[in-house]
């Protein structure tokens, strides 16, 4: 019999309404959907998947689900041995779980929120099948992009240097990368947002930050950093620090 096919589908920053038709089709026609969530604590059941809820109103009723739940998420140091161990334990059998379904034929559309290479957990999955099964990957609108349409947020023109950053860097490092360029993105702000403050200020640069969180997501925010009274941010949060300097 022969194999299936691999699918990385860009599912967008979060509004239905921005998942390319592309990648409705490709849903349309999948056999198995594949998602990522966290593992609840109760370990019987996945939280809510971001990617999935964008999608909903595109899934077949008859369409096969196969959750993938991470084992864990910030519990433990990214830096730490047993968080590289159990995230790449998780990664392999979710490749092979995933591999069962192309092997018996069938088409799998994994879902990544924004665009599956940009920082996309797909990517894990795509190095580990790719090589072995026919694939595809459909771009998403990255959450960046999402987030400065929202905030009507102009970011680079002409020469600006445009520095997309996570916020999980060294604070010096970060601060020393957000001095080189003259606009930039912070990703991954959650829990690190009072150090990714900390280097905007040294950098000279917190005054032009603009906080977003949930973009496109209809319980989204945005604000100035500056007038943001506090440091609670969601995973899903980023921040913009726009160039074009002499604009009129």
């Amino acid at each position: 019999m022969a194999s299936g096919k691999l699918i990385g589908v860009g599912t967008g920053p979060g509004d239905p309404e921005l998942l390319t038709l592309k990648a409705v089709r490709v849903l349309g026609e999948a056999d198995v959907v594949a998602h990522f969530a966290k593992r609840r604590a109760d370990h019987l059941a996945g939280g809510r998947s971001n990617a999935r809820r964008s999608v909903a109103g595109h899934l077949r009723p008859d369409i096969a689900e196969l959750p993938l739940l991470y084992p864990v998420t910030t519990e433990i140091d990214r830096a730490h041995p047993d968080y590289t161990a159990a995230i790449t334990a998780f990664y392999d059998r979710s490749a092979e779980d995933i591999a069962a379904h192309l092997d018996a034929g069938r088409t799998v559309a994994v879902l990544s929120e924004g665009d599956p290479f940009l920082y996309g957990s797909y990517m894990h999955l795509h190095v580990r099948l790719a090589h072995r099964y026919p694939a595809e990957v459909v771009p998403g609108i990255p959450a960046m992009s999402g987030c400065w349409s929202a905030a009507g947020l102009p970011l680079v023109q002409g020469d600006d240097v445009l520095a997309v950053l996570p916020g999980t860097l060294p604070e010096a490092e970060l601060a020393r990368r957000l001095a080189d360029a003259q606009a930039a993105v912070i990703m991954k702000v959650g829990r690190n947002l009072p150090a990714v403050r900390r280097a905007l200020a040294q950098a000279g640069k917190l005054a032009r930050a603009f906080y977003v969180e949930r973009g496109t997501m209809s319980d989204g925010a945005m604000m100035p950093l500056a007038d943001k009274p506090d440091d609670d941010a969601p995973y899903f949060s980023l921040i913009l620090v726009p160039g074009w300097e002499k604009r009129p």
